[in-house]
């Protein structure tokens, strides 16, 4: 006989064991969201920084197609999680188990750059966070809804909404503190602290252990349910509603990365404090807090009034919602294309849209999947629920890994053999100290000095047509002019089609000028620190020094950037949206609960 509850009882309340599970998730969520909001900054300007010997930093296509496929990951493992839980060892243990891999994962991203390779720690870390954060997800959200029987079943909804309170309360604190943690502390308290919050998270749930109603696995019993006609009718059912939710993830989680990406671009003054970009996606978790009880007790009682608002028309609206809110991210990257620097708040408005969206989509399903699913079933479904999570972002991270053009691999002041594949020839590259030694390296260097006197005459980058006509005499050993292309205000690049003469390939040669920011080392960056200690820029800059940056490449930038980028996903949701309301017409709701 066990020695803990296994049947929900007669409540008519809160559960008991309900506190220790919000508060967990609340320190759960804070670990996890802490360690993903900074990930793409940390791949992209201090990974490279870590072991002592500088190198090439991570581009942000390739940092955004990693990034994806860690988040990917971390919503397929659910399903390794669901079986452990459903048949072997039930949710309880299953959390306790996977939780300690879970801490381990962040002590592996603690221990960067203190022995071996940063890189290996990095990846090794993100795999053991997969596993451990990926495996509890289906069992924690499942284990919630247990606690529930027919005495209390009506407080469901309000419950699974406190729940999803929680994660976002957890997700704010740690989205403001972890990028001023990596800012001024560097990458060892900015991954120690969540790893720290994850152990309280293990020890608050191990403390509610004899609260907590635990119901056994299912053993056969789960096989035999879930090849039973019931629970074969129910995943076919909620499969293609995954499947549309897939497309909401693969837009909606950019929010840690090319939205990232594009708020460095921005104007991030606002309400009197300069905000790291990656502390903007800290508004996502205060709408939510804001919109829960707003969407709940106003918007849908207000809209029941007009037509039923049921869980499948809310999540139809919601994927609507969600295209809007990527349109006007790719408006906004208009403007930055056009070397104009917005403010913060319009990505600010973009965020109360994808947010509403939220709401609207990610809640919604989230009860609406429980309610559906047969009782013995109920971890699986919900990690098939988040296997939509894992096939929007492995879809992001395809696309972004499918338009990152290849690089030419180049060993320091070894020559290349270029496009004809000879050494000796006209077309070879070669790796120097400050650039790639290549046919085209005279022509670069006569395009940036024409873009240095614009920058010194006007104070800005030339504009994509006066760039344009200040290289347009001047051409590459292919007789093809250099191209000019304005990447955002502080930035731009001066390329050739190279050897082979068409744009976008890996031989396309060319610089990216950057206007150089201000050393912040008087006011403590690590950053800036880190790279003084390695020489990378000088503690006291020579005030005669171009204002201008330069960074040569042979291949290795993206087949579809700026507005064009976030136009792409805008049309893919709505497209997604007018193909759902079909489905949802015709889709007949069955509802279990935990009795």
């Amino acid at each position: 006989m066990s020695k803990y509850e296994t049947k929900p009882g007669d409540h008519v309340g809160m559960p008991p064991g309900i506190p220790y599970i919000i508060s967990n998730e609340a320190a759960e969520r804070f670990s996890f969201y802490g360690m993903r909001t900074i990930l793409v900054i940390f791949m992209t300007k201090y990974l490279f920084l870590m072991d002592g010997n500088g190198g090439t930093p991570m581009s942000q296509t390739e940092a955004t197609a990693h990034y994806h496929d860690f988040v990917a990951w971390v919503y397929f493992t659910p399903l390794l999680g669901a079986l452990l839980s459903d048949v072997f060892l039930g949710k309880y243990r299953t959390i306790i188990l996977l939780s300690i891999v879970y801490c381990l994962g962040h002590a592996a991203l603690a221990c960067m750059g203190m022995v071996g390779s940063s890189t290996t720690w990095l990846f090794a870390g993100l795999l053991l966070i997969t596993i451990g954060s990926g495996g509890i997800k289906p069992c924690v959200s499942a284990h919630v809804g247990d606690q529930f029987g027919k005495t209390n079943s009506h407080l469901l909804t309000k419950i699974y909404n406190w729940f999803y309170f929680s994660i976002n309360l957890g997700s704010f604190v740690s989205t403001l503190m972890t990028p001023w943690l990596l800012e001024w502390y560097g990458p060892h308290w900015a991954f120690g602290v969540p790893g720290v919050l994850m152990a309280l998270a293990t020890l608050l749930f191990w403390l509610g252990r004899h609260k907590f109603i635990h119901v056994p696995p299912g053993g056969k019993e789960f096989f035999r349910e879930l090849t039973s006609k019931e629970g074969l009718t129910a995943l076919g059912k909620l499969i293609p509603l995954y499947i549309f939710i897939a497309a909401f993830w693969a837009l909606f989680d950019q929010t840690g990365s090319s939205w990232v990406f594009q708020a460095a671009q921005m104007d991030r003054d606002f309400l009197g404090v300069t905000w790291l970009e990656s502390q903007i996606q800290a508004l996502n978790p205060i709408l939510i807090l804001t919109f829960i009880p707003l969407f709940t007790f106003l918007v849908y009682p207000a809209v029941n009034k007009v037509f039923k608002l049921t869980p499948l028309r809310k999540i139809g609206i919601g994927l609507f919602v969600m295209a809007a809110s990527f349109g006007l991210v790719a408006l906004i990257q208009t403007w930055i294309d056009a070397g104009e620097r917005p403010s913060i708040a319009w990505q600010l408005l973009a965020f109360v849209i994808i947010t509403a969206s939220e709401v609207m989509v990610s809640i919604v399903a989230l009860e609406f999947s429980y309610t559906q699913a047969p009782k013995t079933m109920k971890s699986m479904v919900m990690a098939v629920f988040l296997l939509s999570v894992f096939v929007g972002n492995k879809a992001t991270s395809w696309i972004n890994s499918f338009i990152l053009i290849d690089e030419v691999e180049l060993v320091d002041k070894k020559p290349h053999p270029g496009f004809d594949g000879k050494v000796g020839t006209a077309d070879d590259l070669v790796m120097g100290e400050e650039s790639i030694g290549s046919p085209v390296t005279e022509e670069l260097g006569e395009g940036l000095a024409q873009i240095e006197a614009a920058f010194a005459e006007n104070e800005r980058l030339p504009s994509a047509e006066e760039g344009k006509a200040l290289l347009a005499e001047i051409k590459d050993p292919w007789g093809a002019p250099l191209r000019y292309t304005l990447l955002s205000s502080s930035k731009a690049r001066i390329s050739s089609d190279g050897p082979d003469k068409e744009s976008k390939t890996q031989w396309d040669l060319g610089t990216i000028v950057g206007v150089k920011e201000i050393n912040r080392d008087a006011e403590g960056s690590w950053l800036a620190k880190r790279k003084i200690e390695l020489g990378i820029i000088e503690e006291e800059p020579d005030p005669n020094a171009s204002p201008l940056s330069r960074s040569d490449y042979a291949g290795g930038q993206t087949k579809l950037e700026g507005a064009s980028y976030f136009m792409f996903f805008t049309w893919l949701m709505f497209g997604t949206a007018v193909a759902y309301v079909p489905f949802a017409f015709f889709y007949r709701e069955k509802t279990y609960l935990n009795d």
